[in-house]
């Protein structure tokens, strides 16, 4: 049973690490994304400016709601998945 937990612990701390590593990830490519996007919309004003960090800032808000960052939890859900599956198969079976 500890080996069990010992596994639940490390597997959930490797899935932890992943998580952050590519939400960070994601959010540095929609960030850069956005700033492209208002460099071409507002050529006269590229570069760091107040209002383009408000732009990027109001769309990132918008980027925490959508599809592509709430799939990012399925780091947590697979692997998971899977274990329990490999688990009941051998033990079970």
């Amino acid at each position: 049973m500890t080996a069990l937990f010992r596994l639940i612990v490390l597997v959930l701390l490797l899935e932890a690490a992943l998580y952050f590593l590519l939400w960070i990830y994601m959010r540095s490519l929609r960030r850069e994304a956005l700033e492209d996007e208002w460099d071409e919309r507002h050529p006269e004003q590229a570069g760091d400016s107040a209002d383009r960090d408000e732009f990027v800032r109001r769309s990132m808000v918008n980027f925490e709601k959508s599809l592509r960052a709430r799939l990012l939890w399925l780091v947590f859900i697979i692997p998971t998945a899977a274990i329990m599956g490999i688990i009941y198969w051998v033990n079970w079976q």
